[in-house]
């Protein structure tokens, strides 16, 4: 990703919808292959438009415990990145690595020892979620900011993007808390009621909020 505070808006599952993240100043899209999810789109779906967005455009896989998937996607030019969202093992990042793959690693954090000997995921990129028993993101819950800033301030070889619970209302504390390398947001930006569509004003302001957090002091 580019320098500064950089935002993925995850959940796409309409050309419309990326369109206008997009135009919002969006800096990654996130699609989720994971059929568990409500904003799941299927491989023959996304071959249809996702190759239709502009050139330039970081699109990320969302993954749960899918690593072949992953790596068909990856080879197949179809998303720039993956994001392992399940419960893969160390085994599973070092094969997506040693395949040259670029991939973030989600950790659903529930205190420091789930954060404890990052460099055992193979990737600099890492993605902190929020633990709930039974899901695997995109619950809307949030973490502890204060423990996600103490591993920033700790780790400067790691790239975090926080996610979990981030709205357009409290995005830029995030950013100022924690200083992640990127945010990540899907429920909090989604029209009410339907987690397959996105709310544009929501978007837009979201990505204002998180890029000037830091420029307003």
């Amino acid at each position: 990703m580019k320098s500064g505070v950089q935002v993925k808006i995850c959940g796409i599952t309409n050309r419309a919808d990326a369109e206008t993240a997009l135009t919002c100043g969006a800096d990654a899209l996130g699609f989720n292959f994971y059929p568990g999810s409500a904003r799941c789109i299927g491989l023959t779906e996304a071959r249809q438009w996702l190759p239709q967005l502009p050139a330039g455009v970081l699109k990320i896989a969302v993954l749960v415990n899918q690593p072949e998937l992953g790596l068909e996607l990856w080879q197949s030019g179809l998303v720039n990145a993956l994001q392992l969202h399940g419960d893969e093992d160390a085994a599973v990042c070092a094969a997506l690595a040693d395949a040259g793959a670029v991939f973030s690693k989600a950790i659903r954090v529930r205190d420091a020892s789930s954060l404890a000997q990052p460099e055992r995921w193979r990737t600099a990129r890492l993605v902190f979620d929020a633990y709930q028993a039974g899901a695997y993101g995109g619950t809307g819950e949030r973490m502890d900011w204060e423990l996600a800033a103490r591993f920033v301030a700790s780790h400067p070889q790691c790239e975090v993007m926080l996610s979990g619970g981030l709205t357009p209302e409290n995005v830029s504390d995030a950013v100022r808390i924690v200083h992640p390398r990127a945010v990540d947001v899907a429920s909090g930006v989604e029209v009410a009621g339907n987690p397959r569509r996105k709310d544009a004003e929501k978007m837009c302001r979201f990505v204002m909020s998180a890029k000037s957090a830091l420029e307003d002091g």
